[in-house]
């Protein structure tokens, strides 16, 4: 999920209806919320449903990054992405981490070879090496990303840990908004995300801790220490992964990455924060429980 002051891209403008921060918020809020209850659904009364979610919301992210590449002029191969995709996060469940990684590397070497024969035996392929390149940016940054979110829901009380995942980026994602909107004056970095604020990345650090220490303590009943352990790291993972996906937006010209999601953009504008911060979170959680 996106840091609530994030940057405008260049090349389109905000509508009417939008907030200081640049969202349309009752468009917003609304998605949210649905998004919201379907995961607290699905974690409640059928933990391992949550595979089919992640994979799922990872072919329909994949799609969005593939065809945004392809109009910046960038040939990754969409088929061989996809359906690798879908085994790094499905192979998670009988196999784990060993599996997620498995099914990544053969990704990649399909990739590899089906973008070097493409074009045919007779032709020899152009910008080989940058549009491999991204294709393992992309097949890292989504799917095998993603697969450590799926590896969350098959630890003890898997389904909790989750849900502090969510809640985290959550907290910091509103934390950042309210605190960017009503104080942001001071931009982070503002040629990455001129939107961003020192103020909004408090707001996120106050807000995130506090929801780390709460979820950890009531929903997995451990030590509120881990719990802003795990809510300050979130906050960190949460802010990078928006400034990593602003900049490629930038790199692209463009605002969003879809448009499938009123008031957010895509599936990929709401994942941008969840994927790192799922690596974060099976970290510390792996290491301190």
């Amino acid at each position: 999920m996106s840091s609530g002051d994030g940057a405008t891209q260049k090349g389109a403008g905000a509508p009417a209806s939008s907030s200081k921060a640049g969202r349309n918020l009752p468009a917003a809020i609304g998605v949210g919320v649905g998004l919201g209850a379907l995961v607290i659904c699905v974690l409640l009364f059928a933990p391992t449903a949550w595979v089919a979610v992640v994979a799922v919301a990872i072919a329909v992210a994949t799609w969005e990054v593939t065809k945004r590449l392809r109009q910046g002029g960038i040939s990754v191969p969409f088929v061989p992405l996809l359906i690798g995709g879908q085994a790094i996060v499905w192979l998670t469940w009988p196999y784990g981490v060993r599996g997620a990684f498995t099914a990544f590397g053969v990704t990649v070497v399909v990739c590899m070879i089906w973008r070097l024969l493409s074009q045919g035996l007779d032709r020899r392929p152009e910008n080989y090496t940058r549009d491999i390149a991204i294709t393992v940016l992309v097949a890292a940054w989504l799917p095998l990303f993603a697969s450590f979110g799926t590896l969350l829901v098959f630890a003890e009380h898997g389904g909790g840990r989750v849900l502090c995942l969510m809640i985290g980026v959550v907290c910091s994602d509103v934390g950042g908004y309210a605190a960017g909107v009503l104080f942001g004056k001071h931009p982070m970095v503002p040629a990455i995300s001129p939107k961003k604020s020192w103020e909004g990345f408090v707001g996120s650090l106050v807000v995130g801790t506090i929801g780390g220490i709460l979820t950890v303590t009531f929903i997995l009943d451990a030590a509120p220490w881990i719990g802003a352990v795990l809510g300050i790291v979130l906050v960190l993972s949460s802010t990078l992964g928006d400034l990593v996906e602003s900049q490629i937006k930038r790199d692209l010209g463009i605002k969003d990455m879809g448009t499938l999601l009123p008031g957010h953009g895509g599936i990929m504008d709401r994942l941008d924060s969840a994927l790192p911060s799922a690596v974060a979170t099976w970290l510390v959680l792996g290491a301190l429980l």
